[in-house]
């Protein structure tokens, strides 16, 4: 997931233990991006004693313009941990490998580019076109309707502006205009309520469906983000707040690291 890492400091006056961990971390966060601008690790162990049993003191990833499965687009990502159980024989082989399971405390920064980007990914994209589900083709004479150009603008206080087209596969699309608010539940979920929809700029003969389908919109948006489906192997995510910061999204909360993804 996150590649190419630039920035990895190593500090005159750290000891040979850090330097070998510094190494040995920046090779393998290296592997778990596809593209990255930057990323700085910082790995704390001291004594240098302490490695040979296997702890490390702390770890700091931070990282900037970092690309997750090829499409996703993360202004900024961090986290940091506190006492880390490491294995040292895999230290000695060019690999960092968990002894047992540890928490970080993560910062994520999402641009409002970088979310209408992810629109176009697959595995979003996959959940908005061709849908069949009763109340979209109870609309469209029994057709697949699709979700198309869907635009986000960030607003304050948790709301998001959104533009997008319906295709229902009969005549000209249908165009959406609503806004909506976000917000976490149970640490895991993204979800997208309270839809207002603006009609003003919709034709007359169009703003009964446009309504109708905004609403839909925004139940399909509700159940589509589950941190559990964007996953690391061995990382799970889990959100304790989210809030709009300008054209930035910024969420926080902690990854339950089990072990080191080879990949992402």
């Amino acid at each position: 997931m996150f590649g190419g890492l630039t920035g990895l400091t190593d500090p005159k006056g750290s000891d040979w233990g850090e330097r070998m961990l510094n190494t040995v971390a920046s090779q393998t966060i290296r592997h778990l991006f596809t593209k990255s601008e930057s990323i700085e690790v910082f790995v704390r162990c001291y004594p240098s004693s302490k490695l040979l049993q296997g702890i490390i003191d702390s770890f700091k990833m931070n990282g900037r313009g970092l690309v997750i499965r090829r499409e996703f687009v993360v202004e900024e990502m961090s986290f940091e941990t506190d006492t880390v159980a490491i294995d040292f024989g895999s230290v000695l082989s060019g690999k960092l490998k968990l002894k047992q399971p540890t928490q970080a405390i993560a910062h994520v920064v999402l641009s409002e580019e970088g979310i209408n980007q992810s629109f176009q990914a697959e595995l979003v994209k996959k959940r908005l076109v061709n849908l069949s589900l009763p109340a979209l083709t109870a609309l469209s004479g029994g057709k697949p309707v699709s979700f198309t150009q869907i635009q986000v603008q960030l607003l304050p206080q948790n709301r998001l502006k959104i533009l997008a087209k319906a295709d229902l596969n009969t005549s000209e699309p249908v165009p959406l205009n609503m806004t909506v608010t976000v917000g976490v539940e149970k640490r895991r979920r993204i979800y997208f309520q309270n839809p207002e929809v603006e009609l003003e700029q919709i034709p007359p003969a169009q703003q009964e469906i446009s309504k109708t389908l905004c609403l839909a919109l925004t139940e399909i948006l509700d159940n589509m983000v589950d941190l559990d489906r964007f996953d690391l192997d061995g990382v799970k995510m889990r959100l304790n707040r989210l809030e709009t910061e300008g054209k930035r999204l910024v969420f926080s909360g902690y990854a339950q690291i089990e072990r080191i993804p080879r990949t992402g």
